[in-house]
């Protein structure tokens, strides 16, 4: 059985779009298959230097039990990707959007050359669940006996890994069997198994934009709070666009954030948002949405910071106001 018919006999309806929701109420720790996001691995000896000289992060850096955001840009600084960086043993695995994933593989495959390492799809390889709520902590320690202590750090499981990524944000990475073991037994010790939208709503609540396929080549890696992240480091090497991205950040030039936002009418990635002082030009665009409840999305929109004290709109200057929400980390001007 592979993990598209174990999720179907578990209740999951998967959309055309691979959007998965069950006929469940929401609860406060939610059980999501992430089946939005794709891995790529990359393995041999020469695979930290490669990778170190084409992300944005320093992977050098990256302790043996760490995970770490990080982007890959074209040589003028756009975003092509974004990632969340895991270990497995010796390889390297780049969780990023499905959607991308075998574009970015194959460009990132094209500069390999000489190196001794190579990329393959790992998507259908292991399982990605993500475990999010107040309980979340306490069901895997239940569960699995163990959990990262720190945000950012991970510890190794019977057929898998289990990463931190926030308080309440847990990540497995598993293979088929182990996932198929912890589905159920995370859902005796308290989780609630739910949908796609669940997960993406607490990446925008963390303030972890994903570059989509509507958003690529859209932006600077600040632009979409990366530094913020942990996702750049201004210290390491050469790597695409590394030029523009520490111009943007000593010359001060930076005029758009990513921010959270919320508003009464459905949003998607790629909308353009508008304010009345651009002048029917658009101040910005949404880089990801979720349905968040009572008839209310939420949003991280990449917006002009001069639009955010005059109001910023959904699709037109005349559209649906946008409520601006706090973020987990500062965003200075």
């Amino acid at each position: 059985m592979d993990w598209h018919t174990y999720l179907a006999s578990q209740g999951a309806h998967t959309d055309e779009q691979g959007q998965v929701s069950f006929p469940t109420a929401a609860a406060d720790t939610v059980l999501v298959p992430l089946q939005q996001f794709g891995l790529i691995r990359f393995s041999g000896e020469e695979t930290l230097a490669f990778l170190h000289g084409q992300v944005s992060s320093d992977l050098k850096k990256m302790p043996a039990d760490g995970c770490q955001y990080s982007c890959y840009s074209t040589p003028k600084g756009r975003m092509l990707a974004s990632f969340l960086v895991l270990r497995e043993a010796d390889d390297i695995l780049l969780m990023l959007p499905r959607t991308l994933q075998a574009g970015v593989q194959k460009r990132l495959s094209m500069y390999v050359l000489r190196s001794k390492t190579r990329a393959s799809d790992a998507s259908d390889e292991r399982v990605l669940l993500g475990l999010n709520g107040p309980q979340a902590t306490a069901i895997a320690l239940a569960v699995f006996g163990s959990a990262p202590a720190e945000a950012m750090q991970t510890i190794k499981l019977a057929g898998g890994l289990l990463a931190r990524l926030g308080q309440d944000r847990l990540l497995l990475c598993l293979t088929l069997d182990a996932a198929m073991a912890a589905w159920p037994a995370l859902l005796a010790a308290g989780a609630q198994a739910s949908g796609t939208a669940a997960w993406t709503l607490s990446d925008i609540r963390a303030g972890i934009p994903w570059i989509l396929p509507e958003t690529q080549e859209a932006f600077v890696a600040q632009m979409a709070n990366m530094e913020l992240i942990g996702a750049v480091s201004f210290k390491k090497g050469c790597y695409p666009g590394q030029e523009i991205v520490a111009r943007t950040q000593y010359l001060g030039k930076l005029k758009r954030r990513t921010f959270r936002v919320s508003a009464t009418a459905p949003m998607q990635a790629g909308q353009a948002v508008y304010s009345p002082e651009m002048n029917g030009q658009a101040s910005g665009q949404v880089a990801q949405a979720a349905p968040a409840g009572e008839g209310l999305w939420e949003a991280l929109v990449v917006v002009q910071m001069a639009s955010v004290e005059h109001g910023v709109h959904l699709d037109s200057p005349e559209g649906p106001l946008l409520t601006f929400l706090p973020l987990p980390y500062p965003v200075h001007e």
